[in-house]
């Protein structure tokens, strides 16, 4: 006769508190996405899984999370419409499923996708890294997915961009130069401004899919910078991409802007209710401190103020602010 093991974690606990989220971190798997007519998307993927716990019970069934990563893991292999965030729900509601105690499960999935390109002048191959972040919360009420990615990019700071034409003007006057030439040569070569190597942070979730295409999202994000880097970078490259940032200026705030206006431009297709979640962190080159602005905000709100259709957004918010409060951006010491 087979011995029954006791169910430890079925017991009540001593203290009789609920746990909003309990579960494993940092599950490594690899992830192997299918797409028609294209190779697949190989990701190595580190995962969260959480449910929620009611007060009278001791744990969760932990061994649970992992089979359910497993399974799902192997659908996505056989299916192939599949999308990363769809993998975090379908693993979500998975979890509701098995776990009858629970109310919430929470799947998040980080990974970085290799894409190649060319190099912009010398036309070399090269490759790029993406940080991917993929979340799901399932619910009696139905799922919520999440996708985004994270891309380093290139800022320079307009202020000290400004402080160096403001120098150029008046040495090119002291030797002579016309106002008419100067101002034309200012415009055609610009000027040195200090810069960053800059953190630009896009997602999208929605009720369900978000349908929005990862690439999609990537493009969006690196261009809301000064400039795209390059791994590969032969001299007509790198002054390809030093001329490109510093004729595109831009504080911390510009680029979540920038992002904000390239989602409106690009998802002209996503619900109103949407959530879009923007951010960019920037690496000071002449400062100890480092620059920060973020918003979140639905894509009805985001609609309304990129048209200059409202002032205040439905929260009452000043615009680009977050969760009640203005932007919270780390400003340069000389501005």
């Amino acid at each position: 006769m087979e011995r029954q093991l006791p169910d430890v974690q079925a017991s009540r606990p001593d203290v009789s508190v609920g746990l909003g989220r309990v579960g494993v971190t940092d599950v490594e798997k690899l992830v192997e996405v299918p797409r028609d007519d294209d190779r697949p998307l190989v990701f190595t993927a580190d995962f969260e899984v959480y449910v929620d716990l009611p007060a009278e019970r001791k744990g969760i069934d932990m061994s649970r999370n992992m089979q359910v990563i497993d399974e799902t893991l192997e659908a996505v292999l056989a299916n192939p419409d599949s999308r990363l965030e769809g993998v975090c729900g379908s693993a979500a509601e998975r979890l509701l499923a098995k776990h009858d105690y629970t109310t919430t499960a929470q799947v998040r999935m980080e990974a970085d996708l290799i894409l190649r390109e060319d190099a912009p002048e010398s036309g070399l191959p090269t490759q790029h890294s993406v940080g991917v972040v993929a979340e799901a919360t399932a619910t009696a009420e139905g799922t919520d997915e999440s996708i985004g990615v994270e891309v380093t990019g290139m800022t320079v700071c307009p202020c000290s961009q400004g402080m160096s034409e403001t120098r150029a003007r008046e040495v090119l006057t002291g030797l002579g130069v016309d106002d008419e030439t100067t101002e034309m040569f200012l415009d055609r070569v610009p000027q040195p401004g200090h810069s960053q190597r800059g953190h630009a942070f896009l997602a999208v979730g929605a009720k369900g899919s978000p349908a929005v295409d990862i690439h999609d999202l990537v493009q969006v994000a690196r261009d809301s910078m000064s400039a795209r880097i390059y791994n590969v970078a032969k001299r007509p490259d790198e002054d390809h991409m030093t001329f490109a940032s510093h004729s595109n200026a831009r504080f911390v705030e510009d680029c979540v802007r920038a992002l904000a206006d390239g989602v409106v431009e690009r998802f002209e297709a996503l619900p109103d209710d949407a959530v879009v979640r923007m951010r960019q962190s920037n690496d000071e080159s002449i400062h100890q401190h480092n620059a920060h602005a973020e918003r979140e905000l639905t894509m009805g709100q985001l609609r309304a103020e990129t048209n200059g259709d409202a002032a205040m957004n439905g929260d009452g918010d000043t615009p680009f602010s977050t969760d009640g409060a203005t932007n919270g951006a780390m400003r340069s010491g000389d501005r």
